[in-house]
Parts: structure tokens; C-alpha cells; sequence
């Protein structure tokens, strides 16, 4: 059997006698290495790993002993094994003497070749051993390593995976749970317990009290579930609502799979639970907000109609100007209002709308607080003041630069009163019949807010009153398609 050649280090300072050890040990295969003396032995251990050494008792300078003494002062060669070789006779204190040296046996001269060989190779054979055995405890401890430290790896992804697990369930506002279909037991995690509002120092789960924090609604989801698992599903996805013990009600998403064993049947349940309350609210938000801007856009829709409908001018330049003018002021309290997200508008927004057409400089004075107004008030007020505007532009002080308007306005008892002062304008004259503009006005103030619109023709100029209650229901909160829908009829009445 093929296998790794040793170094067999020769120790003597007769040349015959090595010659002798190189022939009697040649049959060993192994490679021999010469040394004539002590001196020369240490340097080629200090080169060469050896297993064993035959060494002479009696050499010159450093004798056998001395040479053994030597080398097991050096920490490498303490378990190499020497044999002395003695010419002479050795006595039980020598032989004593040359084990306490570190020898390990004796051959005596003359030497028997069969002898010699036969405690060489034995030597050989246990320092190949050795070797073999290290290296494979060498290999045993790096793969030990290695295997170790996969694991670590392993374990540390795992730790790793699963912090990542809980920060992406904590962060998507998810929980897991695990049901064990045989014996009943439940298994929540943080996020589970954190959905349903309860701890694992007061909640003990189990169906009943799950199905305690459930909707009273949602309750059959449940059971329509369990129902499902023992038909054989595998999985089974619903939407459904819990009661928190505080009062909260949250919309989650629950999902759940089934294991299942060799016969078919189901013996554990797991599933994770998603809070989407904030999603069910976006959508709720989103559909009002649709509802809404439907609403709007019929109520802008019913009083351009209106406006277009019931507009009368002698010529068609006229009726252009006055349906243009009049479906700006709307377009320009919707901006208002759509600025403010359709919660109101200021009264003072609205006139200075209405005023940058004009760049009449000190023409106009205004003076009153800031009166914040709901949508369906501001809109009709918003056209008011347009007719006020366009008809004291043709015809009153706003139309010579002579002419000063002062309005004004304060709140007493929930009721807004607008005072439009005109004076230093053309002589004024009551109108014979009133105008589509005036009669407008009118019916959206008087009808529509519950308020009254009276005019003052004086010869200085024309003194109107606005009487507008800011509580009245219909006006803070009536639907604009009903809005749209009255305003245009009783624009078609104040036409009749």
C-alpha cells in the first residue's frame, strides 16, 4: 500500500557504521537522513521534521545522551522517538539514564538487522499515524468551523430576516397568528395584539373572546371561514371590521392559509391581519370628495343655465358682456372657495374679486370685520354683489370718476347686514320696472338665504340693504344641486 515516506535521521561519528544503517534500512522505503555527529543532528531537526532518530550513545563532543537531553529542551521534538545504539554493555541505571533522556528503546551491538528494522518501521508507522490522525482532527476542526460559523451566519440572517419581519409589520401595521386546529391553540404576535387594541397580560385568546372584539357585522365572516377550512380550503381572504375595547372600530384585511397532513385534513391555520382602517377612510374621503364635486359641478352647471336662460339684453354685444360678466363672478367665488377646500370664503375676498375689474382707485371705501361665510352663501352673495357692481359701473357713481361708493358691513345676532352707499354719481331716478340684474338679486337673496334686499332710490345716489342670517340652515348646508335647482326657478319667476 502506497504511502507518505518518512525522515528517519542516522546519528553516529562512524561513516561504516551509518553505511551499515543505510543498508539494513533501505527496505523500509522510507528516506533516510544522515548526520556524523550531534551538532549535525540538531541543525537537521531544526530544517527537517524527522520521526524517528537512531542515534549513538558513544560519540565525540556531545555524546548520545547529551544529544537526547537536547532535543527534548525543544518544544517540536519532545515526542519525536529516539533509539540509542550501544556498543557496550548497558546496565539497568545506563538504560534508566537513557529513558530519563527521552530514548525509547535500545538496540544493542551488534546489531540485528531484522531487529532494527522491525523497531524502526514500528516507530515510523505510529509518527505516520500520528501525523494522519492530526491532520484529520485538523480537517474535523476546520470543517467544525466552518459549519459553526455557516450557522452563525445563518442564525444572524434569520435574527436579521425576522427584524426585518417585525419592522415591516410594525411599519405596515400587520400581525401574524397561528391557530392549531386540533387542540385549540392560538398564537398572536405583537402586531395581532396591537391591531385589536388588547395585551397578552389582559387578553386570552381564544374564539370566543376574538370573536367578542369582532363587528357584529363581520361576525359571519368568521364562521363563514372556519366553515370554508373544514370543507377542505386551503386559504381564504375577507375584509372585516373590529370593536377595540376602547370604542375604535378599524377596518382590517384578514388572510389565513391551512396546513394540512397526510389523511387531508386540516390541523393548523396561520394567517397575518393588515389594519387598512386608514385606506377604508381614503376611500371614503375620496367618495364624499366625488359625491361633492358632483354636486359643484350640477350647481355651477344650473346657475350658468339659469344665468344664460334667463339673461335679456336689446342686442347681442349686451347679452354676451352680461352672461360673461356674470359666469366670471361665479368662476371667481368658486377659486375662492376651492382655495379654502370648500369650507367658506371671506365677505372682503369677495368684494375685492369683484372690485379688480374696475381699477377705480379711491373711488371705493369699505369698512367691517372679517365675516367668513359657507359655500351656498357665498355664492349668491358673490352674484349680488357682481349685479351691484355692474349696474353701478353703467349707471350709477362708478360710472364718472366723481362717483364714490362706500359698503359696509357688520354681524348682530347671527345676521349679516351690507350697506351699499352710492353718491356724487349721475342724478338717480326709481327705475320704472326692474331689471333681470335687480330682480336676480332679489330672489337668490331673499330665497335662498332667508335674508332681504331693500333698495333706496335717492336722487344722490342708490342706498341698498342686505339682511343675510349666517345660521340659517339652508344656508350653511343645503345640497348645491338643490342650490342649482331653486335658484334657477325662482330666477324664472322673478323673470315672469
Amino acid at each position: 500500500m502506497d504511502h507518505e515516506k518518512v525522515n528517519i535521521l542516522l546519528v553516529d561519528d562512524q561513516p561504516a557504521k551509518l553505511l551499515a544503517y543505510e543498508v539494513i534500512l533501505k527496505d523500509l522505503g522510507e528516506n533516510l537522513v544522515i548526520a556524523s555527529s550531534g551538532r549535525e543532528a540538531l541543525e537537521v531537526l531544526l530544517k527537517t521534521e524527522i520521526a524517528v532518530i537512531l542515534v549513538d550513545v558513544c560519540m565525540p563532543e556531545l555524546d548520545g545522551f547529551e544529544l537526547a537531553a537536547m532535543i527534548r529542551e525543544h518544544p517540536r521534538f519532545q515526542k519525536t522517538a529516539m533509539i540509542f545504539i550501544s556498543a557496550i554493555q548497558v546496565s539497568d541505571i545506563d538504560r534508566l539514564r537513557g529513558y530519563e533522556m527521552g530514548a525509547v528503546d535500545y538496540v544493542p551491538v551488534p546489531v540485528v538487522p531484522e531487529v532494527l528494522r522491525a523497531k524502526i518501521k514500528v516507530f515510523a508507522e505510529l509518527y505516520r499515524k500520528t501525523r494522519e490522525l492530526e491532520r484529520w482532527n485538523q480537517e474535523l476542526e476546520d470543517r467544525v468551523r466552518a459549519r459553526t460559523a455557516e450557522l452563525e451566519n445563518s442564525t444572524a440572517k434569520l435574527r436579521e430576516s425576522e427584524q426585518r419581519r417585525s419592522m415591516a409589520i410594525a411599519a405596515g401595521k400587520m400581525g401574524s397568528w397561528d391557530w392549531d386546529w386540533i387542540n385549540g391553540d392560538w398564537m398572536w404576535d405583537e402586531g395581532q395584539y396591537r391591531i385589536f387594541g388588547v395585551s397578552p397580560e389582559n387578553f386570552n385568546v381564544n374564539p370566543a373572546n376574538v370573536q367578542a372584539l369582532l363587528h357584529p357585522d363581520d361576525v359571519d365572516e368568521l364562521r363563514k371561514a372556519i366553515a370554508e377550512f373544514n370543507k377542505g380550503s386551503r386559504a381564504y381572504e375577507t375584509e372585516f371590521r373590529i370593536v377595540r375595547p376602547d370604542g375604535d372600530v378599524r377596518w382590517c384585511v384578514g388572510t389565513a392559509a391551512a396546513t394540512i397532513d397526510g389523511s387531508g385534513r386540516v390541523v393548523r391555520v396561520s394567517g397575518v391581519t393588515v389594519d387598512i382602517t386608514e385606506r377604508k377612510r381614503a376611500e371614503e374621503r375620496q367618495n364624499l370628495l366625488a359625491r361633492e364635486v358632483d354636486h359643484r359641478a350640477k350647481n355651477a352647471l344650473a346657475l350658468a343655465q339659469s344665468i344664460v336662460r334667463l339673461t335679456r339684453a336689446d342686442e347681442v354685444k349686451a347679452y354676451v358682456n352680461a352672461v360673461e360678466g356674470r359666469i366670471n363672478a361665479l368662476a371667481r367665488v368658486h377659486t375662492i372657495l376651492s382655495l379654502s377646500s370648500w369650507q367658506g370664503a371671506e365677505l372682503s375676498k369677495l368684494i375685492d374679486e369683484e372690485l379688480a375689474p374696475y381699477s377705480l382707485g379711491g373711488q371705493i371705501r369699505l369698512a367691517g370685520p372679517e365675516v367668513q361665510l359657507v359655500p351656498a352663501t357665498a355664492q349668491t352673495l358673490a352674484l349680488a354683489l357682481h349685479e351691484l357692481f355692474t349696474n353701478s359701473a353703467k349707471y350709477g357713481a362708478l360710472s364718472t370718476r366723481s362717483g364714490r361708493l362706500t359698503i359696509g358691513w357688520q354681524v348682530d345676532n347671527d345676521a349679516l347686514a351690507v350697506t351699499w352707499e352710492e353718491s356724487g354719481g349721475p342724478l338717480v331716478r326709481p327705475p320704472k320696472s326692474r331689471g333681470f340684474g335687480t330682480r336676480s338679486l332679489l330672489a337668490s337673496v331673499e330665497s335662498q338665504l332667508g335674508g332681504q334686499a331693500l333698495f333706496d332710490w335717492r336722487p344722490e345716489g342708490l342706498l341698498c340693504r342686505l339682511q343675510v342670517p349666517l345660521t340659517r340652515k339652508n344656508a350653511a348646508s343645503s345640497a348645491p344641486d338643490k342650490f342649482g335647482a331653486a335658484a334657477s326657478a325662482e330666477l324664472q319667476r322673478a323673470s315672469g
